[in-house]
């Protein structure tokens, strides 16, 4: 019989940890959503250019702002739900002991990129904000694309904290 929690769990690193409170499907249907809009309007643009020979304006601005959603929403999932990329041979022939703290540490490591990103998308967002900087396509305030970076870091360390929680508690 498997183990309750084994669909969590990295290949090969057991480490015995409880499932998180908030489950990934959160993120998992937020990332569907930006999904379903991309592809919305990029058959659109491909249907209209193929039929008028115009495309619209505002599908790259769109497109690349949801794709950058995209990837910090499954950057979430994937440390919510342990299934974040990691090379695992040397850990998974260590004791459990020693492949949690192995585990705590790059957790930290990843925690403290994850905070820098956001610290500095921050940064970043506000100058935009402050300078009232538009987006080249459509005149857009460009801090309206900028913002999710640092808001969705900030969701991203959140997923590594509980990680890391759910990891130092394993029995």
């Amino acid at each position: 019989m498997t183990e309750p929690h084994a669909d969590i769990q990295a290949p090969g690193l057991q480490l015995g940890e409880a499932p998180p409170r908030i489950p990934v499907t959160l993120e998992g249907a937020l990332a569907a959503v930006a999904m379903a809009a991309l592809a919305l309007i990029t058959f659109a643009n491909v249907l209209v250019r193929y039929f008028t020979s115009i495309s619209f304006a505002f599908t790259e601005e769109y497109s690349v702002a949801l794709m950058v959603v995209l990837a910090f929403l499954g950057t979430a999932a994937a440390f919510g739900a342990d299934r974040h990329i990691r090379m695992t041979f040397f850990t998974e022939r260590l004791p459990r002991h020693a492949a949690q703290r192995i585990e705590i540490g790059l957790l930290l490591v990843s925690l403290v990129l994850f905070g820098l990103i956001g610290w500095l998308g921050a940064l970043y967002t506000w100058d935009e904000y402050r300078f009232e900087s538009l987006s080249p396509g459509l005149g857009v305030p460009q801090w309206l694309y900028t913002v999710w970076m640092p808001v969705l870091s900030v969701v991203i360390v959140l997923r590594i904290v509980g990680r890391m929680i759910r990891v130092a508690r394993a029995p």
